[in-house]
């Protein structure tokens, strides 16, 4: 997409693992994994957090700059549990193939 000249940015809870393997702009949000753009239902919140991420497209200037935004989780993160229906493909590809999490720390994306 940037190539065809659409910017693009990312919203991550995992803001250097997304800005190493090669994401041009990235918002970090210190949310809980899971739920970057806030708790569930909170349409407000969740648009807050959205406008914000649109915002580094004009703030961040170098490529792969991470922008932390403004926001906090209202309770400890190690608290925040939102358990999902099933793990995320990542997830699942790592217990499959454990050997492949080296390559991801790495900023390789396995396939």
């Amino acid at each position: 997409m940037e190539a065809a000249g659409i910017a693009t940015v990312s919203l991550s809870v995992l803001p250097a693992v997304t800005a190493s393997v090669g994401a041009p702009r990235v918002a970090g949000i210190a949310y809980p994994m899971g739920v970057p753009l806030g708790s569930p239902g909170d349409a407000r919140g969740q648009r807050a957090v959205l406008e914000a991420a649109l915002r580094v497209l004009e703030t961040a200037r170098t490529p792969g700059e991470t922008v932390p935004l403004p926001f906090e989780w209202p309770t400890p993160l190690e608290k925040a549990r939102f358990p999902a229906a099933e793990p995320p493909p990542i997830s699942q590809l790592i217990r499959r193939r454990p050997w492949l999490y080296l390559r991801l720390l790495r900023g390789e994306i396995p396939l």
